[in-house]
C-alpha cells in the first residue's frame, strides 16, 4: 500500500510540473485542507468528493477538477482518504516544513497576528516582532520580545526568515517591503492600506479588511434594492443631490 502511495505521489509531482497549477486553484488548496481538518477532526476517515465539496463551499466539479493538478488521490466509488490527502495538500503548499515569519509593526493588529496560535499548528513560526516604537520595543507579547527596526537585517538572516507581514502604517509599508526584499524575502504579506511595489520574483499577498467589507456592503445594498427596499440616492450616485423638503 506504501509503494503504491509513494508511486502516485511521484507520478502526481511529475503532472503538476508538466501541467502547472492555476494561481485559482492554489487559492482554493488550503481551503480544502482546512475543511479535511475538520473532518478529520469528526472522525471522517473517508469523504466523497461531494462531501468535501459542501465541506469546502465549492461545487464538487470544482473541486474534483483542482484536486486533478495534484494527482489521482481518489477511488472512485469510495472518495479520498482524508487523512492521506491532508497530507498530499499539505506538501503541495509547503506545510510539511517550517516557515519562519517576521511581522513588522506591531500595533493592535500586528499584536493580534503575534497572539494568534493558530500558526504554529500549520507550519509557520513568528521568528521576530518588529517595530519603531521606543516605547514598545524591548516589551514582550507571549515568547517574543519586540525588536528594534534599525535590526531588520540582521534578524531576517538570524532566523532565515522566509515571509514578511506588514502591519504598518500605509506611509511605511512600501519602506518595510523594500528592506525585506533587500534582506532577502521573496514573500510577503501585507495587511497595510497600500499597494506596494516589488521586483518580479517576490510574491506579495495583499489583505485589505475595509475592501473586504465594502464589497459586502455592496452585496447588502444589492439585497436591500431586490427586495424593494428604497435606496437613498446619494449612495447609488455620488453626484445627486439631497433636495430638502420646504
Amino acid at each position: 500500500m506504501t509503494d503504491s502511495r509513494n508511486r502516485r505521489a511521484a507520478q502526481a509531482a511529475d503532472l503538476r510540473q508538466q501541467r502547472g497549477t492555476p494561481e485559482a486553484t492554489v487559492a482554493r488548496l488550503p481551503v480544502y485542507l482546512r475543511a479535511l481538518t475538520v473532518l478529520a477532526e469528526q472522525g471522517v476517515a473517508t469523504a466523497s468528493s461531494e462531501q468535501l465539496a459542501a465541506a469546502a463551499g465549492v461545487n464538487s466539479a470544482k473541486l474534483r477538477k483542482d484536486l486533478s493538478y495534484l494527482g489521482s488521490y481518489g477511488t472512485r466509488g469510495v472518495g479520498y482518504d482524508v487523512e492521506y490527502l491532508r497530507y498530499q495538500i499539505s506538501r503541495e503548499i509547503g506545510l510539511t516544513q517550517d516557515w519562519s515569519v517576521v511581522i513588522v509593526g506591531i500595533g493592535n493588529l500586528g499584536q493580534a497576528l503575534a497572539n494568534y496560535a493558530g500558526f504554529t499548528t500549520r507550519g509557520f513560526r513568528i521568528a521576530a516582532l518588529v517595530d519603531t516604537d521606543p516605547e514598545l520595543v524591548g516589551s514582550e507579547i507571549g515568547v517574543h520580545t519586540i525588536e528594534n527596526m534599525a535590526d531588520l537585517e540582521q534578524l531576517i538572516e538570524r532566523h532565515q526568515v522566509s515571509i514578511g507581514v506588514i502591519t504598518t502604517p500605509a506611509a511605511e509599508a512600501q519602506n518595510v517591503a523594500d528592506r525585506l526584499v533587500r534582506a532577502g524575502v521573496t514573500s510577503i504579506l501585507n495587511f497595510a492600506p497600500s499597494v506596494i511595489n516589488v521586483p518580479e520574483g517576490v510574491q506579495v499577498r495583499k489583505v485589505d479588511l475595509s475592501i473586504e467589507l465594502q464589497i459586502l456592503a455592496y452585496h447588502e445594498q444589492r439585497k436591500a434594492t431586490v427586495d424593494g427596499a428604497e435606496v437613498p440616492p446619494a449612495m447609488t450616485d455620488p453626484t445627486s443631490k439631497v433636495v430638502e423638503a420646504s
